[in-house]
């Protein structure tokens, strides 16, 4: 059965959000060193989570089964994470433990999703439950809970979930419109002029949107943490839904890769952790040169990782009961 049209615009999205990911990890080990790199991490961290997680919520707004979600998240989450205590302690030398409680890398959205999937049908039914969940966000940067459980990420990104859980595609419509192009291109364009231009964030870790700190663990006292948090969430909305009128709503010869971003997710995270921990590679980008390198070296990393062998892996993992 052909998709319906507002799928191919997700897909397309997805696809965008699965490079941003893997950029803006392997620019983490040298983004400091490089002016553009610089704002280039600000952007992308400003954006590429809360937008996949937004996503996500689009796409379960059907409740899943029990066995779907051990199938499809618990069981991969268990699965990946002794894949990377095998990796870290035996072939990368990393001091690390088994530990299902704190995830590694990249698999605390594991954990996350199926925490979200789980309570969303139930946090739904509370009374103006996006305001509470952006209170409950902006409240946990209060406490130093760390990384137990990704309580700090699963409360600061669940409004980006909830969000997407009730996002109506049709209204699109009414702004898919040479005028709303324009309009969010203009916006966009803005944004990207302040973030060049702007000194003050540079005084800020981009930490602040990472939602697993605490304020004091931001060097911020509570009422500055408070505010740039609301900051935070404003400016990650509006580029989610900004993005929305500019990108593609047809099939495209990459479209298909939005399919594929469990097995990029996956594979990538491995990858950088090799090349991080394995040698000093990715700490000795700073020319401009090496820079464009280091991104072109991403985006194969994307087409090497998407390959069917990759999705397969990911697939049967996903399945294996």
């Amino acid at each position: 059965m052909e998709k319906k049209q507002r799928e191919y615009l997700f897909d397309n999205y997805k696809v965008l959000l699965i490079v941003l990911v893997v950029i803006g990890h392997f620019i983490e080990p040298c983004y400091d060193q490089n002016p553009f790199l610089y704002e280039l991490k600000w952007g992308v961290t400003a954006f590429h989570m809360p937008a996949f997680i937004f996503i996500s919520g689009y796409f379960s707004k059907k409740v899943p089964s029990v066995k779907r979600l051990i199938s499809g998240l618990v069981i991969p989450y268990f699965v990946y994470e002794v894949v990377y205590y095998l990796l870290y302690t035996f072939v990368l030398d990393k001091e690390t433990e088994l530990y299902f409680t704190r995830p590694k890398f990249t698999l605390w959205y594991l954990m996350a999703l199926c925490t979200w999937r789980l309570t969303a049908p139930m946090v739904k039914k509370l009374p103006y439950h996006l305001p509470v969940s952006l209170a409950a966000g902006l409240a946990v940067g209060l406490f130093g809970i760390g990384n137990f459980l990704s309580i700090p990420r699963i409360l600061f990104f669940f409004p980006f979930f909830l969000a997407g859980l009730e996002f109506d595609s049709s209204c699109l419509a009414r702004f898919r419109n040479p005028w709303g192009y324009m309009g969010a291109l203009g916006i966009l364009g803005s944004m990207t002029v302040f973030l060049f231009t702007d000194e003050y964030h540079h005084q800020l870790p981009v930490k602040i949107f990472y939602g697993r700190y605490s304020y004091e663990g931001l060097g911020l006292s509570n009422l500055e943490g408070l505010l740039i948090r609301m900051a935070c969430y404003g400016i990650s909305f509006l580029l989610i839904y900004m993005f929305m009128l500019v990108l593609p709503s047809e099939k495209k010869s990459y479209t298909y890769l939005g399919e594929r971003t469990m097995a990029v997710y996956i594979f990538h995270g491995l990858i950088y952790s090799c090349l991080k921990y394995g040698s000093s590679i990715l700490g000795s980008v700073r020319s401009n040169v090496e820079s464009i390198l280091l991104i072109l070296f991403c985006l194969a990393v994307v087409w090497l990782v998407s390959r069917r062998p990759f999705v397969r892996i990911t697939d049967k993992i996903a399945h294996l009961v």
